[in-house]
């Protein structure tokens, strides 16, 4: 059974290519979610096995949806998506309990693997 996989990012364009990088590998996404706010609401309603969650989003930035979500299910597999140059923002966002992050932009390698090894632990 492919893994469940919830992408957040306000950017359109960039959910469409997290998508065709996941769906080749014959992942399921559930959904997606264009800022942080609708990230926590659709993690609550799909419980997907992973969640992409782009940093800089409207309304809810993505710390504080991996702080809401984790505090919701200690347990969930979160992978920040960030440019280059955000990595303050990164290490506050693995302390605040994400798995892996993944640079803009996307290489289809690293995006795999960051996701396969999240889900493997």
């Amino acid at each position: 059974m492919p893994a469940k996989i919830l992408i957040s990012d306000d950017a359109a364009f960039m959910r469409v290519m997290i998508r065709g990088i996941l769906t080749k590998q014959n992942f399921e996404i559930v959904g997606e979610a264009k800022d942080g706010r609708e990230a926590v609401e659709m993690y609550k309603q799909l419980r997907p096995d992973l969640t992409t969650m782009d940093i800089i989003m409207p309304e809810v930035n993505g710390i504080e949806a991996v702080k809401e979500i984790i505090g919701f299910d200690s347990r969930a597999v979160i992978i920040m998506c960030s440019a280059m140059g955000q990595q303050a923002m990164v290490i506050e966002a693995i302390a605040a309990g994400a798995k892996d992050f993944v640079i803009k932009p996307f290489q289809p390698p690293r995006v795999i693997e960051a996701v396969e090894r999240a889900l493997a632990k």
